[in-house]
């Protein structure tokens, strides 16, 4: 299946399928005006699932006013729309701690579920990368919308979109009034100074707003489940990406200073250590970006640590770190040169080494992981580097 490309769809799936999420209480109204919305774009917009999030007494009255009232079916038909399936499996209501549909959000608690329901909802549909999520937030309370539109930022991808629905203000909220009719008709309406007018619904405009929001879900590593857990996280995350300290080596004490911390390593680890600050430093391919942010463009495989040159340059930081005179460099090189090189078990050995260590010294895992080397890309394309940013390293000889 190839993948798109375009502005609208960076790295989606071709044939994906539109699927519309709203969060929804006692106004069913939004649900239509926004499939009637979607419908008006170009291009249009027909979604294939529909999922609405709410509490009991909200399913109980979306059910009346879309499903016995005919109302979605008589949109679909007006206006010749694809067939947009609404059942039981459409609605996603919350429950309690003992798993009890919540009739409304009466407290604290039941809040917490909300955002704990619809973080949970969003994580899961935005793990299909065939799927294209439209989530309007016009619908039900107000931290509602707040939590859909937190979770996308936390799981939504570049062609995931987030919207808000925007109604003429007489007909905003009309229990009579679900979307413009082909034929106009006449409805009573509530004016903005209270008083009420019977107005024809020609004059309605539906306007779907799309909001813009931050995407953090390439950037930070999420292993929370509840939303509150997961919002600390990726602060947590955060900060210490926009202020994680240099690294500052010293070759002559044989330490790392992270911050506050010190990571003594031996003389075989660190020279490996130093082989990978060289690699950052050096083999930037992106010299124009102030910031490293999250390339791995410098990472190299395994066998770049291996064989007679790389074990040229691990003598050459040997040498640097026991000074030339002493003639360890010397006996460091004799060592594996008959080897062709230092083997890779002996390698990985190291790497392992050295990942203890700053673990045992630094205890922020987030922190950490800027510092120890880490690999990116599958099994038999796996690449190692360092992810500190190149402009926070210091070497001292």
């Amino acid at each position: 299946m190839r993948v798109e490309n375009d502005p609208q769809g960076r790295g989606m799936m071709e044939g994906h399928r539109d699927i519309l999420i709203c969060v929804a209480g006692a106004t069913p109204q939004i649900i239509t005006e926004t499939i009637y919305a979607l419908s008006r774009k170009d291009p249009p917009v027909h979604p294939e699932e529909l999922y609405i999030i709410t509490t009991l007494t909200g399913m109980e009255m979306i059910k009346e006013a879309l499903i016995d009232r005919g109302i979605l079916s008589r949109l679909i038909e007006e206006y010749g729309l694809p067939h947009i399936p609404l059942d039981e499996s459409s609605f996603i209501v919350v429950e309690d701690g003992k798993g009890n549909p919540l009739p409304d959000i009466r407290n604290e608690d039941d809040n917490e579920a909300m955002g704990d329901l619809i973080t949970s909802f969003i994580r899961e549909k935005a793990s299909d990368p065939e799927v294209r999520l439209h989530c309007s937030l016009a619908g039900g309370r107000k931290t509602m919308g707040f939590y859909l539109g937190g979770a996308l930022q936390l799981f939504g991808r570049p062609w995931d979109k987030l919207y808000h629905v925007l109604v003429t203000p007489e007909f905003e909220s009309n229990r009579e009034f679900f979307y413009p009719p082909k034929i106009p008709r006449e409805i009573e309406c509530r004016l903005p100074d209270g008083t009420t007018k019977v107005l024809s619904t020609s004059l309605a405009e539906v306007i779907l707003a799309e909001l813009p929001f931050i995407r953090l879900r390439e950037r930070i590593d999420l292993g929370g489940k509840g939303f509150k857990e997961l919002v600390e996280e990726g602060q947590r995350a955060i900060d210490v990406a926009l202020v994680h300290p240099c690294l500052e080596v010293d070759l002559r004490e044989r330490t790392l200073k992270i911050g506050p911390y010190i990571v003594e390593l031996t003389p075989a680890l660190l020279a490996l250590y130093m082989v990978f600050v060289e690699q950052k430093l050096s083999r930037c391919v992106r010299k124009e970006e102030a910031y490293c942010r999250d390339c791995t463009d410098c990472f190299l495989p395994i066998e770049s640590f291996m064989g007679m040159e790389a074990l040229k340059t691990i003598t050459g930081w040997y040498e640097k770190i026991y000074g030339k005179a002493t003639g360890k460099g010397e006996d460091f090189y004799r060592r594996y040169e008959d080897r062709g090189g230092i083997p890779s078990e002996i390698t990985r050995q190291n790497m392992s080494k050295i990942e203890r260590e700053l673990k045992d010294n630094l205890p922020d895992e987030a922190l950490r992981s800027y510092y120890t080397i880490s690999r990116v890309g599958k099994y038999g394309n796996t690449r190692y580097g360092l992810r500190v940013d190149k402009g926070r390293i210091r070497v001292r000889e």
